[in-house]
């Protein structure tokens, strides 16, 4: 019989990445690809033979925790952003991080796998959708042969699949980015990381990136950055 017995899961890893608060983070994994992130395992997963055949592969999923919503209710329907946040969907229907289980699911590119000294092993991976220190609950392989269904339907989010703001990004602010993090901030802008639900041309909305606190506003489909302070 079904029971409704309790189960706990504990992290295996954290994900180090270069958003260190909710606001900014893409809305799935992939759509900023070149956003880099590093995974390193607690010291009892650390054994090197449980990472054996893993380099053959160039995906993995991820499943994690939304650690930073935390609440002991759920509901049955939530707002989605990119229907305007004013519009009610089952929360089955969607990735809305409130949820019965506050379990997330991520496909992310291999980009490589090392041995490190002191930490184990340890996996770098891209197109990450996770803010710095999320725990990490399991690690699996991408199988193309049964993970890709090319004919599937996105339901609304198929709507929404060529969305993507142009960016301006003036001096002297862009030079205060280094250049090997620059291409992933532009795909984050792109990404437009507003509440769907506001729309005010003059209001300066802010994110952080790596160490910086990163302010721009939007119109017309235009994303202009405005400011950048270093917040070191």
């Amino acid at each position: 019989m079904p029971s409704d017995e309790c189960y706990t899961i504990v992290p295996i890893a954290h994900i180090e990445t270069d958003l260190p608060t909710k606001f900014g983070i893409p809305r799935q994994s992939g759509l900023v690809p070149g956003l880099e992130g590093r995974i390193v395992f607690l010291p009892r997963y650390r054994d090197p033979v449980a990472f054996r055949g893993l380099e053959g592969y160039s995906h993995l999923w991820l499943i994690w925790g939304f650690s930073e919503n935390k609440r002991d209710t759920w509901a049955s329907t939530v707002k989605p952003p990119r229907l305007g946040g004013n519009k009610r969907m089952g929360v089955f229907a969607t990735r809305s991080p409130y949820r019965p289980n506050a379990l997330g699911l991520s496909s992310v590119r291999l980009e490589r796998l090392e041995l490190d000294e002191k930490l184990g092993p340890v996996l770098y991976v891209t197109g990450a959708d996770l803010m710095n220190g999320t725990p990490i609950y399991d690690v699996k392989p991408y199988l193309p042969s049964s993970d890709s269904h090319p004919d599937a339907v996105g339901g609304f989010a198929d709507d929404f699949v060529d969305y993507g703001l142009e960016v301006v990004f003036p001096e002297p602010w862009l030079s205060m980015i280094p250049v090997a993090k620059q291409e992933a901030l532009f795909g984050i802008l792109r990404q437009d990381p507003r509440p769907s639900y506001q729309d005010d041309p003059e209001r300066v909305y802010g994110f952080n990136y790596l160490h910086f606190d990163v302010r721009f506003r939007v119109q017309d489909g235009v994303i202009t950055v405005c400011e950048i302070e270093d917040l070191r």
